[in-house]
């Protein structure tokens, strides 16, 4: 059975005071609760700081995984607000939230139940991320926050520029911009999305543009119909 699974590492988070990690982690749970309501995802967090994430349709996997980077970098200035602007690890949470690695492949047990995942998809995007991990915690430098490894090193090699791209763009976009790429990535449209952040519709347009939607929604897109030709 191919599968996805989405690893994540939440940068800087024990730079985090306790009172900002109990705040960051009680919205984490409203995360959790969207992705296992929209995608029947199997969710689950690890010492605070890192996320495992099954998601049932292998092709929404990409999508999965902007909704979980968008979604953080939008509450990381609520978060950070405190402290001080020349914070270099507090900065690097602001701007960058969460590294994430998609692991496509083989599982060969799941039993969601007993939270029991096994297999290649899981070991891709583990290994991916304590790539990205073990170097020098104090080390002021991220290049990339977006990984994949899949079954077939012809469908990755396809797809890690197209991610690198989608990362760039993430990467340089506001709070509030990435806020409504959430939305975006969920389905709504931008007369609701105006209403749940109290701005213009007018404003949610301007924001979407200059966020770069339109090339995030046909990299998703064109990634869907790919993998779910693939598998």
């Amino acid at each position: 059975m191919i599968s996805a699974i989405i690893s994540g590492d939440i940068i800087a988070y024990t730079s985090l005071n306790k009172k900002d990690r109990d705040l960051f982690d009680n919205k984490i749970l409203t995360l959790k609760e969207v992705l296992e309501k929209e995608y029947s995802a199997f969710v689950r967090l690890i010492k605070g700081d890192y996320i495992e994430c099954y998601i049932p349709e292998t092709e929404k996997v990409l999508r999965a995984t902007l909704i979980i980077k968008s979604f953080i970098k939008s509450i990381a200035k609520e978060i950070t607000k405190n402290y001080e602007i020349n914070d270099e690890r507090v900065s690097l949470f602001k701007k960058y939230g969460i590294r994430l690695a998609i692991g496509i492949g083989e599982l060969s047990r799941l039993y969601i139940d007993k939270g029991i995942i096994d297999g290649d998809a899981i070991y891709f995007s583990g290994r991916l991320l304590n790539k990205q991990t073990t170097s020098d915690k104090n080390k002021a430098s991220i290049k990339n926050t977006l990984f994949l490894q899949t079954y077939s090193p012809d469908l990755t090699n396809e797809f890690i520029p197209l991610l690198n791209l989608i990362d760039e763009i993430i990467n340089r976009n506001t709070g509030k911009q990435s806020e409504i790429i959430y939305y975006k990535l969920l389905g709504f449209d931008e007369k609701t999305i105006a209403k749940k952040i109290r701005r213009y519709q007018s404003t949610v347009n301007q924001h979407s543009t200059s966020a770069g939607w339109n090339a995030i929604e046909k990299a998703v897109l064109r990634f869907e119909k790919v993998i779910k030709e693939k598998i």
